[in-house]
């Protein structure tokens, strides 16, 4: 058996303020040579924006996975999320929420606020790659989820 994957890689919506952040997150996925392709956008209406392809958004994918900062500008994540899950077409998408803390994960778990996980900031890849792992039945069967 070929140790080559096949497929597409992941799309994975950042939805993060803080560049620095963002940054640190992306970085965290490249350096753990998770395939994929990320898309960041810096507040909740963009996310929302790029969630429904609207205007410069209207050809992008359908992310694979988001990873959900809480504290935006302009739209909480706290109202991303209810919109997210309480849309037909985007109710599937598995949302993982970046905390703060580990006190700030407990504080947010619970809310109940219906995430598939929550990570760490900044972002662990081993942590990452547990997360993708046990989410492989929300991912689509083509997708290249990282070993």
């Amino acid at each position: 058996m070929s140790s080559e994957t096949v497929g597409r890689p992941m799309e994975i919506l950042l939805v993060e303020d803080d560049l620095e952040d963002a940054g640190l997150t992306i970085d965290a996925l490249k350096q753990g040579g998770i395939q994929g392709r990320v898309s960041l956008v810096r507040d909740g209406v963009e996310a929302m924006e790029f969630l429904h392809r609207n205007g410069r958004y209207a050809r992008v994918p359908r992310p694979d996975i988001i990873l959900l900062d809480l504290k935006l500008p302009k739209m909480d994540g706290r109202e991303v999320l209810t919109e997210v899950k309480n849309d037909e077409q985007l109710c599937r998408v598995p949302v993982v929420v970046l905390t703060a803390s580990r006190t700030h994960q407990e504080i947010l778990s619970g809310e109940n606020l219906h995430v598939e996980s929550y990570l760490t900031k900044p972002v662990d890849v081993g942590q990452f790659v547990a997360v993708v792992k046990s989410l492989r039945k929300y991912l689509l069967a083509d997708v290249i989820v990282p070993q």
